[in-house]
């Protein structure tokens, strides 16, 4: 597996197995599992998941070194501020089964997210969390905490796909040093995704579907991705991105179905805002 290296020198596979949405625990263990076996070793879960538990037992069922693995997870909003935080950190550790996690990431940025922050750095400094960084973080925000904070975020996990590829965040992050990491790589299939006449056409080049042409695309930018689905023979096709490369113009090409605006929320509207810091409540 490619990796990439964040800017306190960790190594963090370019691409990993997310489990968004797989709430039910046995589900959840039984498709980590898969990947595992499969050859993901970059796990991204969260609190608000609900499968931390399930993550940590797949993990621990693989008999693998926990050395092998990247673990991710994030603060949720209820878990907002310094103590909190910490309380919440402690939680997901025993969740995980894990005495460290590799990188944690603030979930939203909502609430207190400075209290969380200072939390996570002081794990960090513990020897803890391996890296730490944020999530949902537009470029005004991001900013505000990467200059007031001891330790700038190594990660910025937001909304990337073709159709929305946050070139101008991404640039803003380089001058930081922070990786970009794509959550829902695919769109979640929004704008009939998997067959996209862009993306199909320059996969019969390579004998690959549009969502392997998709995934490469964003790994020859540098974007780490964690593509989710519950389907084994998705998860081969997922991770089988690494023997061909995009030429110039067929990167051109798909630069073009840039359309720079989220297919889910925005942080900017206030409806939106109203309803994620609602579900802290």
């Amino acid at each position: 597996m490619e990796t990439v290296t964040l800017s306190n020198g960790v190594e963090m596979p370019i691409l990993g197995f997310g489990v968004y949405q797989v709430s039910d625990l046995a589900e959840c263990e039984r498709v980590v599992s898969e990947a595992i076996q499969t050859g993901y070793r970059l796990i991204d879960t969260a609190q608000a998941y609900g499968n931390e538990a399930a993550v940590g037992q797949a993990v621990k069922k693989s008999g693998l070194p926990r050395e092998e693995f990247f673990i991710t997870t994030k603060v949720w909003i209820t878990n907002a501020g310094y103590e909190k935080a910490k309380a919440s950190i402690e939680e997901s550790l025993k969740l995980l089964q894990t005495d460290y996690i590799d990188l944690l990431l603030i979930h939203q940025p909502f609430n207190d997210y400075y209290g969380t922050y200072r939390a996570m750095e002081e794990y960090y400094k513990a020897g803890k969390l391996r890296a730490i960084g944020v999530s949902n973080f537009y470029p005004d925000r991001f900013i505000d905490l990467a200059e007031f904070s001891e330790i700038t975020p190594m990660v910025n996990q937001v909304e990337t796909h073709v159709f929305n590829q946050q070139i101008e965040p991404q640039a803003i992050m380089k001058e930081y040093n922070t990786q970009i990491e794509s959550w829902g790589p695919f769109a979640e299939g929004k704008n009939d995704f998997f067959h996209n006449p862009t993306l199909k056409a320059v996969g019969e080049k390579y004998n690959k579907s549009a969502a392997q042409v998709a995934l490469r695309y964003l790994i020859q930018r540098g974007v780490v991705v964690i593509p989710k689905t519950v389907n084994k023979n998705r998860m081969e096709q997922n991770v089988d991105v690494f023997d061909f490369a995009l030429t110039e113009d067929d990167m051109n090409e798909i630069l073009k179905l840039n359309q720079k605006e989220s297919l889910f929320f925005c942080h900017y509207d206030p409806e939106t805002v109203k309803f994620l810091t609602g579900l802290a409540r």
